[in-house]
């Protein structure tokens, strides 16, 4: 009969071990095997009593262990071009965290990446400040193992009711009726003094948004708020304002009669969704057209380095994309190659990734040419900006409804205004204006690019 017991703890102990192997990536099997072979020495056979509570605090003291063990999360590791980022914090110490939840974002000057639990736990501490620079492969968190799970599994401790209190009925102050007419307020003599808006008092500057208004919203408080600039905000910000200081920019326009386009959608669009599963755009007519354009005119595809002009014999052009933490503008690579329908599932596939924010670094470098679309805002006009080390950028509009002579009448049609800026220093007025014209005539009429005239 003790023998029986013995093997029956034996196997206990067996299965113990496999579980605490699987819950715990510090105690190796080999450890928990000794510790069970320890509990049982020819004295605990002596005694059943005595290797069942051996076991039992063999098992007692790796739960224990597991459960206290703290880990360091490190930063992922970037790529060549990202030498650090901006570490900020999505949760605070002390929060509960399941695996695979988010712990803190890391701004790079291109993308947001994203520093997930690897097992479920409690935050102890946070070896970077809050938006402060992290480098790749840096200690970011330190995490005690168990303490999420353990939080979660504890019931919430049942809320008392509290006793109702009593009301009071407020007694009504007695009305007074007045028995004279009020007085008249005498005229001003001389006009009231007015102060200068310079020395209106305003309330302090305060640097964290957690202790001012809602930095959204404009509420009337004259708060003021500062708040720092994320990796890539300033990234944008000094991208920009070195291709003003780069480049000598100059921008053409021209109108487009969208009429065509909008006609093609409706007599094809359900059958091109039905086919691709897609919804047939503008954005697709306007990539193919640029295409087109650009091979056509090379010199508006090509750029400037070190005093040489580089061409290319390739088309992958750049669309401006906005999200929540910026501007970003993800690559269609070979564009010269794609049809309409590779075109739009290339801008969804793109699109999903900049909105749940995992676009990669190499979605969006290179890039011969931008498209910039403003209209989806509603924009009429507008002079988009050079994406360096790129040579022209086109700018697309809102569509409205304007009156235009077509055949000598005057009628009304979906016109959209666009923008060529582009680098003087290598393009000439000719080449801009022929690009643009081209793009106009392959938008208006797309039945151009299938005969190549």
């Amino acid at each position: 009969m003790s023998s029986r017991l013995v093997l029956n703890s034996l196997k206990k102990s067996s299965n113990l071990s496999r579980v605490l192997l699987n819950n715990s990536n510090k105690i190796g099997f080999v450890q928990t095997n000794n510790l069970i072979k320890n509990s049982f020495s020819s004295k605990a056979l002596k005694s059943n009593n005595h290797v069942l509570i051996q076991t039992q605090r063999a098992s007692i003291h790796l739960s224990q262990a597991f459960l206290n063990e703290v880990i360091t999360v490190e930063s992922p590791v970037f790529a060549e071009s990202i030498s650090e980022g901006n570490f900020v914090y999505v949760k605070k110490v002390g929060d509960s965290v399941q695996a695979g939840e988010i712990i803190a974002n890391i701004e790079t000057d291109k993308t947001i990446l994203e520093l997930k639990a690897p097992q479920s736990g409690v935050i102890e501490g946070f070896f970077v400040e809050d938006n402060t620079p992290i480098k790749g492969k840096s200690p970011a968190v330190k995490l005690r193992l168990g303490g999420g799970a353990q939080a979660a599994a504890t019931p919430a401790p049942a809320s008392t009711p509290k006793p109702a209190e009593e009301k009071k009925v407020e007694e009504k102050a007695p009305s007074h009726v007045p028995t004279k007419m009020p007085e008249v307020p005498q005229v001003p003599k001389k006009p009231l003094a007015s102060v200068p808006i310079s020395q209106i008092p305003v309330t302090p500057l305060v640097s964290t948004p957690s202790q001012a208004v809602d930095i959204k919203k404009i509420s009337g408080t004259r708060a003021e708020t500062k708040v720092k600039m994320n990796k890539m905000r300033q990234t944008i910000a000094n991208r920009l304002k070195t291709a003003q200081n780069t480049c000598a920019m100059l921008t053409t326009f021209n109108e487009i009669n969208m009429g065509n386009l909008v006609d093609l959608r409706k007599t094809y669009g359900d059958q091109f969704h039905k086919r691709h599963n897609l919804k047939l755009g503008f954005m697709s007519a306007f990539v193919k057209a640029s295409a087109a354009a650009l091979m056509d005119q090379p010199v508006v595809n090509a750029v400037i380095e070190n005093n040489e002009i580089v061409y290319r014999d390739y088309v992958d052009i750049s669309v401006a994309v906005a999200t929540p933490k910026g501007l970003v503008v993800p690559v269609l690579r070979n564009v010269e190659k794609m049809s309409y329908a590779d075109i739009e599932k290339e801008i969804a596939a793109l699109g999903e990734k900049a909105k749940t924010n995992n676009l990669a670094i190499e979605d969006m470098q290179g890039g011969t040419f931008t498209i910039s679309n403003g209209g989806v805002f509603g924009s009429l006009f507008g002079t988009p900006i050079i994406n360096l080390p790129q040579s022209a950028i086109l700018g697309m509009h809102g569509i409205f409804d304007r009156p235009v002579a077509i055949n000598g009448q005057v009628v009304i049609r979906p016109m959209m205004y666009v923008a060529l800026t582009y680098d003087h220093r290598l393009i000439d007025g000719r080449e801009a204006v022929t690009f643009l014209r081209k793009i106009k005539s392959a938008v208006e009429d797309p039945r151009t690019l299938l005969l190549d005239i």
